[in-house]
């Protein structure tokens, strides 16, 4: 691997919760703090919450001190958001649904962006991070009419994580205690298995593969 690409670590977790963190923790640590900036007294919509970023954004969110609102599209998986403080089933338009949110992490993506930045306080920020909705791009999207007066719009490119950045990240996770939100462990010799339950959304949380 190009030398860019690895990081030097000392924390006590287990192979499988180490393997959990990178990529998952990098892009929900860069979307709260780089582009949110989220304050312990903020709080914090996180829509699209039930895939392994979300878990993750929401265990930072609440160990920061942070008020955490989530919701998911399936009613089914209201009960996988108890660590959140309040929970919503998504049915496409939330936009008046609550007041206060300061601080929104937009994991659906292009689909429910433009009523995402209907949500927040003006002052607030929404970071646009996943597409988990299936629409990529927007479309038509006018700037001027779309963001409301006094919100801001920003997003989060995971690709260029740094040891300063990692070592921020494990030292945050081991002064609180967190475990990352593994949902399968699985050994390489069911890889198949494991590209196939992710393909279904059968797991709920970080797929890990051992390769012994």
């Amino acid at each position: 691997m190009p030398d860019r690409q690895v990081f030097g670590l000392s924390y006590d977790l287990s192979w499988e919760q180490l393997a959990a963190v990178p990529e998952t923790y990098f892009t929900a640590w860069g979307s709260l703090f780089t582009c949110l900036h989220l304050k312990p007294e903020d709080t914090l919509f996180v829509r699209g919450a039930t895939c392994a970023l979300g878990y993750s954004a929401i265990q930072l969110a609440k160990a920061l001190g942070c008020r955490v609102i989530a919701s998911t599209h399936k009613e089914s998986k209201l009960p996988l958001l108890n660590h959140a403080d309040q929970v919503i089933l998504d049915e496409g338009k939330l936009a008046g649904s609550f007041a206060g949110i300061t601080k929104a992490l937009e994991l659906v993506g292009p689909k429910t962006l433009s009523d995402t930045l209907r949500c927040v306080e003006q002052g607030g920020i929404v970071c646009n991070t996943g597409i988990l909705g299936g629409v990529y791009t927007l479309n038509g999207f006018d700037p001027i009419k779309d963001i409301p007066n006094g919100v801001y719009l920003t997003g989060f490119f995971s690709n260029y994580p740094d040891q300063q950045a990692i070592d921020a990240i494990f030292s945050f996770i081991d002064h609180h205690q967190l475990k990352p939100a593994i949902g399968a462990v699985y050994p390489f010799a069911h890889i198949d298995q494991a590209l196939s339950d992710m393909d279904h959304h059968k797991v709920d949380g970080k797929i890990v593969v051992c390769v012994s």
